[in-house]
């Protein structure tokens, strides 16, 4: 068993096993799982292992996609990593949307068998390091949980029990970004899954990511993707 797919869950936790292994590599949104001794946030950058047999608890919200490989087998490092969750490598996350998009355009079973050959290859790179700093874990699920919301500094820190100027520099360490960076990264996916799989208009999802003006939320849009929120809906 080798197969990609694009999956969405539910906000209702749910919990299984399977006789087979699965990762779990966020594309837009965040997830969160409990399974062995990991329980939390998983979100784009994060690539999460469930092994055969593992039980495992999830809920994500319904707008959120994911890449999911199920497969009977994993390189020697994952198999023997005792975390279950690492930071993605930069030449991975390139291939992961690459997958995306190929998944979306058609059905094309050598091209599919190609592409999971060159994946486990380039799986069997990753450094397997768990980039997140625990104290950003509750962070990380505050902000997915409401982008709308304006998560100020000083209330993100205390949640992290940090003061302002650690948050900022233990944020930009784990996450290779500032907050800013990565709170604009988070509404602009979030805002790009709604687009391209509801039909709610865009001043609403402008709302729902954080914007009360829709042609600021428009002008932003366009600066990170290049194109405007129009050419995403439905």
């Amino acid at each position: 068993m080798d197969h990609f797919s694009i999956r969405a869950y539910s906000n209702e936790m749910r919990g299984h096993y399977h006789e087979h292994h699965q990762l779990v590599l966020p594309l837009h949104g965040s997830i969160y799982i409990s399974v062995a001794e990991f329980s939390g946030l998983v979100s784009p950058g994060d690539c999460v292992v469930i092994k055969a047999g593992q039980r495992h608890d999830f809920r994500a919200p319904e707008e959120a996609r994911f890449l999911v490989l199920d497969t009977d087998r994993l390189p020697a490092k994952l198999m023997s990593f005792g975390e279950a969750k690492f930071a993605v490598n930069g030449p991975l996350m390139s291939f992961i949307h690459f997958i995306e998009q190929q998944l979306q355009h058609q059905v094309n079973q050598a091209l599919e068998s190609l592409t999971y050959e060159l994946f486990q290859q380039l799986l069997a790179q990753q450094s397997c390091v768990r980039r997140i700093d625990k104290r950003l874990e509750q962070v990380l699920d505050v902000i997915s949980q409401d982008l709308s919301r304006a998560h100020s500094l000083t209330a993100l820190a205390q949640v992290a029990c940090l003061s302002v100027t650690q948050f900022k520099k233990v944020f930009k360490d784990s996450l290779g970004v500032s907050f800013q960076v990565y709170l604009t990264r988070q509404r602009m996916e979030k805002a790009k899954a709604l687009l391209t799989h509801t039909d709610i208009p865009i001043s609403l999802i402008a709302e729902r990511v954080g914007y009360q003006n829709a042609s600021a939320f428009s002008r932003r849009f366009r600066q990170y993707f290049g194109s405007s929120p129009k050419t995403f809906a439905h």
